[in-house]
């Protein structure tokens, strides 16, 4: 089994200001509060000023690690970001993160993993540290999906806000938070959920070339309540531990119907997991650090609990993490 060197020490969040709330999606296009909280369990969204970007939120989100665990990152010696809503294609946002908070000496790159982002994130910040080549590592999951949004397609604008969070990971063979891991992906459904780019095709296939956020909700829905609880179930099959022996299932935040279809066929209680839709829609990569981070806060997260962490979708690419609660 696969010994981890590595801890999360500190957790940061940070969300826009401006709120989008049903009610003002019901002045934008055909849609009413009901329909949407039926459907999706969201109540409202933030959305990022015009000149806030994703390099900003997570540069905040780090901000507010910092001052709440009283942490310095002057020796951070890498930073990743986890976004597909970068500022520009070059620089990454990891290299303007590094300039906003004035680090001199670490690597940076972005992560493209989508929602499943973060969990990504994460599994690549263990390697880094467990292997030694790093010793403190953050890793932020941050998006500004206003920005790609067409809000006059009312399947789409009403789930998408903008947000960040982020976590530093050091090393800590005594105490490692990482205890199994599961990445997939499927890319032949790649198309069900897109943002176009320098090519308008994928797979042979002609995609609308927009340069928003295109999605195909029924597909990606059937894919990920069919995927993601078979996941579960192999990220706990390389430990000694049982789905019923996680304190906290941490999933992605896309839609709440799916969260309680993912744990209806998982078997795991609906009680026993923590979202962050409600108050800020699907934030693609942020929702899992903004739900582990609203845990903190609402004081439900405890030292020494297991928790199951389950990014899904874009790619169609899946990261499943079980962790120890080190905080």
């Amino acid at each position: 089994m696969f010994k981890s060197k590595a801890r999360i020490t500190a957790i940061g969040s940070y969300v826009p200001e401006k709120r989008l709330t049903n009610k003002d999606l019901e002045r934008m296009v055909e849609t009413n509060d009901e329909w949407i909280v039926k459907r999706t369990g969201i109540k409202e969204r933030r959305i990022a000023h015009e000149e806030e970007f994703t390099s900003d939120i997570s540069y905040k989100a780090v901000k507010d690690l910092m001052e709440r665990y009283d942490k310095s990152v002057e020796d951070v010696d890498m930073i990743i970001v986890c976004t597909f809503t970068p500022d520009f294609n070059t620089p990454s946002v990891a290299s303007l993160v590094q300039a906003k908070l004035g680090i001199k000496n670490t690597g940076a790159i972005d992560l493209n993993a989508a929602c499943a982002g973060f969990t990504y994130g994460l599994h690549v910040a263990n390697g880094l540290v467990t292997s030694g080549l790093n010793k403190k590592v953050l890793v932020i999951g941050a998006d500004t999906l206003s920005k790609i949004m067409d809000y006059e397609d009312r399947a789409t604008c009403i789930l998408f806000g903008d947000g960040g969070g982020a976590v530093l990971v050091e090393y800590d063979e005594k105490q490692p938070s990482f205890i199994s891991s599961h990445l997939y992906s499927e890319g032949e459904g790649g198309k069900y959920l897109y943002s176009t780019n320098l090519s308008t095709r994928i797979n042979g296939e002609d995609l609308n070339n927009s340069g928003n956020l295109v999605q195909n909700g029924r597909e990606v829905y059937k894919w990920a309540v069919t995927t993601v609880p078979k996941g579960m179930q192999t990220v706990m099959k390389n430990t000694d531990f049982h789905l019923n022996d996680v304190d906290w299932f941490v999933p992605h935040s896309a839609n709440l119907r799916m969260i309680e279809s993912i744990c209806d066929r998982s078997g795991f209680p609906i009680e026993r997991t923590l979202y962050s839709l409600v108050e800020y829609g699907n934030t693609s990569s942020a929702t899992i650090p903004l739900a582990l981070d609203q845990g903190v806060s609402e004081g439900n997260l405890n030292h020494g609990e297991k928790i199951l962490l389950y990014g899904f979708g874009g790619g169609l690419a899946q990261a499943g993490l079980l962790i120890n609660w080190t905080l």
